[in-house]
């Protein structure tokens, strides 16, 4: 690495890309792949596969960052993240074999509109009816389909499980803490052949720029999930799960 070609000016496009999408990733359980890559590629004019790239890296860090951040204000569900744990390893692990002899992409644009769908119910339920808290029942399968998209597809474990565990009525907070939390090791999983071929000059380049901004925006996405009212926190959640899911059915079929 030749610290001498250094550019933090050039950095910041992508410090700031990384920290946009972190904060509403943190916050809200989701999104933070959908937003990278959106920016990057559509403001910013970078190739979809070395943005998807950069993406999965970062996110094994911001992920740590976040959990451990979560885990700090008191934002885990214990026995809720070890009933995710496992069936989003097997099903990312899954997913990952699945990329390798078929295309998921055929499927993804179908999940798109069923989560399109989930986010207006949500988004409905929080604006007309108070949420009344109770223990999710319908996790251990939630985990593993969650963890098969997020590999075969490209990405799908916040919006998946963090929108179905809202609608059985779990506390949004604790979802959102646990959900991150998990999504650490089925990323870690998932991505550890790529970062093992990964090369250092990239990782010195963008890529450290996304992961700048990932992580110093993290603390302050537990932060804010924690003071989040639930009522609040269905609204948001809704309307971006809405918005980015329609967005990719668009670009799916649009």
């Amino acid at each position: 690495m030749d610290f001498s070609t250094f550019n933090l000016e050039a950095l910041l496009p992508f410090i700031g890309v990384g920290f946009a999408a972190q904060l509403v990733d943190g916050a809200l359980g989701m999104a933070f792949g959908v937003i990278s890559n959106t920016l990057l590629v559509g403001v910013m004019g970078v190739p979809p596969a070395l943005a998807s790239q950069r993406v999965h890296i970062v996110e094994c860090f911001t992920t740590a960052t976040s959990g451990i951040s979560h885990l700090l204000h008191g934002n885990i569900d214990r026995k809720l993240f070890f009933r995710l744990l496992l069936p989003g390893v097997v099903g990312g692990v899954l997913g990952a074999y699945v990329l390798s002899n078929l295309d998921a992409g055929v499927v993804k644009p179908f999940v798109l509109l069923y989560l399109t769908a989930i986010g207006l119910y949500i988004l409905v339920r929080g604006l007309l009816y108070p949420p009344q808290l109770k223990e999710a029942k319908f996790i251990a399968p939630l985990g593993l389909f969650g963890g098969f998209l997020d590999a075969a597809g490209g990405g799908g474990w916040g919006p998946v499980v963090t929108s179905n565990l809202l609608i059985q009525g779990a506390d949004p907070r604790k979802v959102v803490g646990t959900v991150n939390a998990v999504e650490f090791f089925l990323t870690l999983t998932v991505s550890a052949a790529f970062i093992y071929h990964l090369g250092i000059a990239d990782l010195a380049g963008a890529t450290l720029g996304l992961l700048i901004g990932g992580i110093v925006a993290a603390p302050i996405g537990a932060w804010a999930a924690k003071h989040f009212n639930p009522k609040v926190m269905l609204i948001l959640v809704g309307v971006v799960l809405t918005l980015t899911s329609a967005y990719g059915v668009y670009r799916a079929w649009g």
